[in-house]
């Protein structure tokens, strides 16, 4: 079983609320950084498409608005 190690984003800085990543044989795994017991697996083609989603607005609308 081949595991890299798990990244974060570079905008998360020192900070520990983010999302971590990493490729585990043929999935991609994702993990929130202060919740490291539950573990997300995907292909990398919809973990592509996700990000692509995002940096699309498609879940913009989850996000909280303050006014």
């Amino acid at each position: 079983m081949s595991k890299s190690a798990w990244q974060k984003s570079s905008y998360s800085g020192a900070s520990n609320e983010c999302v971590e990543v990493r490729n585990m044989d043929i999935l991609v795994e994702l993990r929130e950084s202060d919740s490291g017991e539950i573990v997300i697996r995907t292909t990398p083609r919809k973990f592509a498409k996700f990000l692509q989603d995002i940096k699309n607005g498609e879940f913009d609308h989850h996000a909280e608005h303050t006014a």
